[in-house]
């Protein structure tokens, strides 16, 4: 069975319409016809925003336990650039949620099927968004103009991921998958009437959406994205010339800032821009900087392209 949800597409003028976009699963065929995978449609927003000449267009990706709200809330919407496309990674939001193991492939696959008509792009991304941002980048290139990567979490793989998060008791829960699974469920079954009023530090929007995913999409995508590979190794496939700016909050207990460091230190393309006193969520605590630096990052790619 297929479900549509709606893609708000852009149109001159500054207004838009609403289009269908399937939703459901689909099968992707080889260039000699061959059967190599299968992959679920994504829920895709476009904001329909006058797109000036020149100008580029962005693709958002939202973290762990997100969806694409966790852009627009409280407003913040007004704050994105001109072209925004807004995507729901499969599990989470409006997309489809299979339960099924969710591997890095599972996801990659889905959003090239979603991504297929949008013009090269800049890819922003928040921690687990950012990760698939950047192992997006890698395996499409020309699809790719550039990345702002918010929040990446880079952990030298699961070692790495262990030794960090168990420095705090909830370190523990995070780091056993069969704990954060029965996390997940107990958050999504008794919790979910009361995380707006529980979660105070965030829009009522995005901690309303903190359950819109399954077990299987929050643990293994986890695990399997973030913990049990070395981001590393995706960036020293990068093409050399990409432009690649981090935002990173210099509190963030949740991904370390060090290892941002390290990626950036001797890299021409590459910045770091520190936010003092922010935690995991820089969008949510100061979007206005946030946009800033993204605003930056379309105006580096713009003069470059013109140049080349």
């Amino acid at each position: 069975m297929t479900k549509s949800s709606t893609n708000l597409a852009m149109v001159r003028g500054g207004s838009s319409v609403l289009s269908p976009t399937l939703s459901g699963r689909s099968d992707v065929v080889g260039p000699t016809g061959a059967l190599v995978g299968s992959t679920y449609g994504l829920h895709v927003e476009t904001l329909g925003h006058q797109v000036v000449d020149g100008e580029q267009p962005f693709v958002f990706l939202h973290g762990l336990g997100g969806t694409q709200v966790y852009w627009t809330a409280a407003g913040s919407s007004s704050l994105l650039p001109h072209q925004s496309t807004l995507v729901d990674l499969l599990g989470f939001g409006r997309s489809p949620r299979p339960f099924k193991k969710y591997t890095l492939e599972t996801h990659l696959a889905s959003l090239e099927s979603a991504l297929a008509g949008q013009p090269p792009s800049i890819l922003v991304g928040h921690s687990l968004g950012a990760a698939l941002a950047l192992a997006y980048a890698v395996r499409n290139p020309e699809s790719v103009t550039g990345l702002v990567l918010i929040s990446l979490p880079s952990y030298g793989g699961p070692q790495g991921a262990i030794r960090w998060h168990r420095r705090r008791l909830r370190g523990w829960f995070l780091t056993n998958m069969v704990l954060t699974g029965l996390a997940c469920v107990t958050t999504r079954r008794l919790l979910k009437p009361l995380l707006p009023l529980i979660l105070r530090d965030i829009p009522r929007e995005v901690a309303r959406d903190l359950v819109e995913h399954n077990v299987m999409s929050s643990t293994t995508s986890l695990w399997n994205v973030l913990y049990r590979r070395d981001l590393a190794t995706d960036f020293d496939a990068l093409p050399d010339d990409l432009p690649v700016t981090f935002i990173h909050g210099t509190q963030d207990a949740t991904a370390p800032i060090d290892s941002i460091r390290r990626l950036t230190a001797g890299h021409q393309n590459r910045e770091l821009i520190e936010l003092p006193g922010i935690d995991h969520h820089p969008w949510l605590r100061d979007p206005a900087a946030c946009t800033a630096v993204i605003s930056d990052t379309g105006r580096l790619v713009a003069t470059a392209r013109r140049t080349n």
